[in-house]
């Protein structure tokens, strides 16, 4: 999650600085400003980062928190497919893979917790 949340973390910082490394589209139905984006990726990025953190202090809290967060995370770099398509599909799939392995795990200290 701390990676996944540094790379949304500083795509954000990229969009908000108005890079060059970015495509520009025209009638795009989720047509925001780039810095519009970056803000977006931003906030999510350190939300990613401080659920990662809570995460490994294994507050249950926090593995709630990333899975939703995570999916938020996944649903923007879909959305931000015009703008950086390659970068904005490895994110999708590194977010689709913290969902998993945080409801992976949660599924088996639930079986372990009634096994015991």
């Amino acid at each position: 999650m701390i990676f996944g949340g540094a790379m949304a973390l500083f795509e954000g910082i990229a969009a908000v600085a108005k890079d060059d490394i970015f495509l520009s589209t025209r009638h795009y139905v989720f047509e925001f400003s780039l810095a519009g984006w970056g803000w977006v990726h931003l906030i999510l990025g350190i939300i990613v980062i401080l659920a990662g953190i809570a995460v490994l202090t294994g507050a249950l809290w926090a593995r709630f928190l990333g899975v939703f967060v995570a999916g938020l995370g996944a649903i923007a770099n879909f959305l931000w497919i015009p703008y950086y398509p390659i970068w904005a599909t490895v994110l999708v799939a590194v977010n689709l893979f913290i969902v998993w392995a945080l409801c992976h795990g949660m599924h088996r200290e639930a079986d372990h917790g009634r096994a015991a």
